[in-house]
């Protein structure tokens, strides 16, 4: 629950008294069997992780993403919202619909609404699930750019970047090239054209 839904239903309490005895018992929960911890603004009891193989009662399937997917995942994370549109922009090739689907599905995204502009296209967001599973409390904690870097998740992105960028220089570099040979053996053929015609008499 929320801190403004708790301090309703305890009869209209201030926020900060609430969120203040909210810290308390996290404090008096810690290192016990089990944590009060807080996820998208909302407060909640969970089994803390060394425990909770203990209370798992059921077998869980691991369903990897695509890469497709988790660069969606990725795209709305950092920039929600965020429209199909945009996720398409940033990533530079079409998105199916299953993809997103896909995402709705884990409930690790939600429809946010629609964009105010011509043809209302719908947007996406990340759910508080999102934030659970990622152990993350707010977007706040998502990995910056030097994190990742340092990790060595941009590198590779940034090598095949460079790779695909000195491709296409030296494809059109080759191109040019062609064109010049082109060019030069039309002019000799031009040449030898002109000193081949007989002289008028």
């Amino acid at each position: 629950m929320s801190v403004d839904a708790l301090a309703g239903h305890l009869g209209g309490l201030e926020t900060s008294s609430v969120r203040e005895a909210l810290l308390e018992l996290q404090a008096h929960y810690e290192g016990r069997g089990i944590q009060l911890v807080e996820r998208g603004k909302r407060w909640h009891f969970e089994t803390t992780h060394d425990l909770a193989h203990l209370l798992r009662r059921e077998r869980e399937q691991v369903r990897r993403l695509s890469r497709a997917a988790t660069e969606v995942l990725a795209i709305v994370a950092y920039h929600e919202p965020v429209s199909r549109a945009e996720i398409e922009a940033i990533r530079g090739v079409q998105t199916a619909k299953g993809t997103l689907d896909v995402l709705m599905e884990a409930g690790w995204i939600k429809l946010a609404g629609r964009r105010e502009v011509p043809g209302r296209p719908v947007i996406y967001a990340t759910t508080p699930e999102f934030l659970d599973h990622f152990g993350l409390s707010s977007r706040r904690d998502l990995p910056g750019i030097d994190e990742l870097k340092a990790a060595g998740l941009l590198d590779p992105v940034e090598d095949a970047y460079d790779a695909m960028q000195e491709e296409a220089d030296t494809k059109e570099q080759n191109s040019d090239d062609v064109d010049e040979d082109a060019d030069e053996t039309a002019f000799a053929d031009d040449e030898n054209a002109e000193s081949a015609e007989p002289s008028a008499a």
